[in-house]
């Protein structure tokens, strides 16, 4: 162990069926506990299950949360590029980290589940055109918060010109000088590039832990091929949580989520806290300081309750 404190981050799907009072049970309970994070996807196609009473709009849900919580971060894994223009999305978040005092982290990436762009009337251009716009809006976006005159950009798919780049989040401490910016995904090639020229962190989601390790060496070569420290890049993993005090518990949540036990000790953070405690030690030796864990039932506080109690005091 390095002796550093692992962040342990509570990650939620809410397209899967949740209320914006459902997410603010787990927001608060999670800051209550010490949790370093409450984050959310952004989706709104449910991905199995009728997901009502259907999907709530992320930024909305974390603007509400910022009024409603003290001191938990807040963000987005991930903010689809496709979703929203790059201009207005720099000013809502820049908001929503004032209203939160500076808590927020952005999460962007290119976007990938069609059928929710069809469901409801979202523009699904190709996997080249989606990268384009994701690394244009990365740059656009950064490019808002750090200026302080007039920005222009000239770039295939946005265009700015003169703007005062306002409002300016109140936590500036993300390299480019607004809020951390979070990039994830396996791409071998252009996702590194990206992460290494605009992110602050880097995330591999539900990867095979030998999988997160080479992707996160990609990363580093891509660092230092612009010259960046690679030691500037903090290194996450999101991974699905199922923990039990005993193995009577742990079958019980694994079928909550209509899920198998030796699947989820395989691919998650499954199993007794001991367990737990033993698989997150081994990402924090391999240079991982975050995890999100991704808490799929979220009537299950006690959960959460647990976690805390048995796993975060050991990592």
């Amino acid at each position: 162990m390095t002796g550093e404190k692992t962040d342990l981050r509570i990650f939620t799907e809410p397209q899967q069926g949740a209320t914006y009072d459902d997410l603010l049970a787990v927001a608060r309970e999670a800051e209550e506990l010490g949790y370093g994070a409450f984050f959310r996807s952004d989706h709104y196609l449910t991905m199995g299950g009728d997901g009502l009473p259907g999907p709530t709009d992320a930024w909305t849900t974390l603007a509400g949360l910022a009024r409603e919580t003290r001191s938990i971060r807040l963000g987005t894994l991930v903010t689809s590029a496709t979703f929203r223009h790059p201009g207005p999305l720099a000013v809502q978040v820049a908001q929503v980290d004032q209203m939160s005092g500076g808590r927020v982290d952005l999460g962007l990436g290119s976007g990938w589940f069609e059928a929710e762009h069809r469901a409801y009337g979202i523009p699904f251009p190709s996997l080249k055109e989606r990268f384009e716009k994701l690394a244009e809006q990365l740059e656009l976006i950064t490019g808002l918060w750090a200026t302080e005159g007039g920005y222009s950009f000239d770039g295939t798919h946005y265009q700015v010109t003169d703007s005062p780049g306002l409002p300016k989040p109140v936590n500036r401490s993300g390299r480019a000088g607004g809020v951390p910016v979070l990039v994830g995904g396996s791409g071998k090639r252009k996702t590194p590039a990206l992460a290494a020229r605009f992110a602050d962190e880097f995330n591999t989601p539900f990867a095979a832990f030998e999988d997160a390790l080479v992707q996160n060496d990609r990363v580093r070569a891509a660092c230092e091929a612009i010259d960046r420290d690679p030691s500037s890049m903090t290194f996450s993993a999101a991974l699905v949580l199922c923990v039990g005090e005993d193995e009577a518990e742990v079958a019980r949540r694994a079928a909550a989520i209509g899920r198998e036990v030796p699947e989820l000790r395989e691919n998650g953070l499954a199993g007794t806290p001991e367990e737990v405690v033993e698989k997150i030690a081994r990402y924090t030796e391999a240079g991982h300081s975050r995890l999100y864990l991704q808490v799929l039932d979220l009537a299950d506080l006690d959960h959460l309750r647990l976690v805390a109690e048995q796993v975060m005091p050991h990592v």
